[in-house]
């Protein structure tokens, strides 16, 4: 067994702190102020260890972390992407203008503002350390991710999204330039600053309300509509395999793409017991799998190789069963997967 994910703590908040320091762009749901932080992580942590019945403004903080208990990735879900105020987005449309009289009709594409994905969980905040296996960190953050939602439906939004990073150019955003900057007079990277560290309310307070015509844009800033920067391609293909898909709505800083998936179509995965053991390969074929603690309060959950007895039982390492923090005939969330994340697979 190698990476785990597990709820943070407060004590996360050093390893937390120099990751959303290191990340370039800064990103807008991971603010570098030690102070913010530990109020998140702490708020993290009581909204894990308390009933809830619907969705709100709880966040919930993980953290990827090594045999040795360095932390070296960490993600973030928002059980509604609003909260307390509206996340504010533009949506794609279509108009048609249409004249009988002259024989003229046009299809115009259009961005509207919209507060819409407010009422969804966004799923946000990924960073990682430079760590050797911080690509495997980030394939189990966001399965983590997924399984903590499954574990815990009555927590989320009915829909989920991702908002990938637009798309940058020699250093500048051409979205920005063509869109934001002519009411904000300001550089991308100093709103996007501001963004991180506090509300985002201001970018729908400042932004004119009226539809923007994509024929009045430049071909840069509208070639950028939708399109994820270089850095998170590999994103945006991880998030389409995990059955995320392209929305209608983008982001309104850099125009970066939102992806959307329903939470009743993410695979449900079935309770099964623990037996601890030398796992094997004649009753059942041994499979990568991701296990997902249920006890209330410290969620942990990593991808491991097990097999099922003749009981049905899932059966693991005594390794693996000691860092899930799970014992002997208690219940786990078993989830199929597909993907590697470090997992030691064996053939069948």
């Amino acid at each position: 067994m190698s990476l785990i994910a597990r709820s943070a703590t407060p004590d996360d908040v050093d390893a937390i702190m120099a990751m959303a320091t290191m990340a370039r762009p800064a990103l807008t749901n991971l603010p570098a102020d030690r102070d913010r932080l530990l109020q998140r992580l702490a708020s993290s942590q009581a909204a894990l260890s308390t009933s809830v019945d619907r969705p709100g403004n709880e966040q919930y903080v993980l953290v990827a972390e090594t045999e040795a208990g360095e932390v070296i990735a960490t993600a973030t879900v928002k059980a509604l992407a609003g909260g307390r105020e509206a996340y504010y987005t533009y949506r794609q449309e279509t108009l048609i203008h249409a004249s009988q009289q002259l024989d003229v009709r046009r299809e115009v594409n259009i961005l509207s503002i919209s507060h819409e994905m407010s009422h969804a969980s966004l799923l946000c905040a990924l960073a990682t350390t430079d760590h050797g296996r911080a690509d495997s960190a980030r394939c189990l953050l966001r399965a983590a991710r997924l399984a903590l939602i499954v574990r815990f439906p009555e927590r989320f939004a009915a829909t989920l999204f991702v908002a990938l990073s637009g798309y940058r150019e020699g250093g500048r955003t051409p979205f920005w330039d063509g869109v934001g900057r002519h009411f904000f007079s300001r550089d991308f990277d100093d709103i996007h600053r501001a963004a991180s560290l506090g509300s985002r309310s201001f970018i729908g307070e400042v932004m004119p309300p009226f539809p923007l015509y994509l024929l009045l844009l430049d071909d840069h800033a509208r070639e950028a509509i939708g399109r994820a920067g270089d850095n998170h391609l590999d994103a945006l293909t991880a998030w389409q395999q995990e059955g995320f898909r392209l929305s209608r709505h983008v982001d309104m800083l850099d125009g970066g793409p939102l992806l959307e998936a329903s939470r009743d179509h993410l695979p449900h995965g079935q309770w099964l017991t623990v037996q601890v053991g030398d796992v094997s390969f004649e009753a059942a074929c041994a499979r990568p799998v991701l296990i997902a603690s249920q006890r209330l309060g410290g969620f942990r959950t990593s991808v491991v190789t097990a097999s099922l007895n003749e009981r049905g039982q899932c059966v693991m390492a005594s390794d693996s069963a000691r860092r899930l923090m799970v014992e002997i005939d208690e219940p786990v969330l078993v989830i199929p997967f597909d993907g590697s994340c470090d997992s030691e697979e064996q053939p069948c």
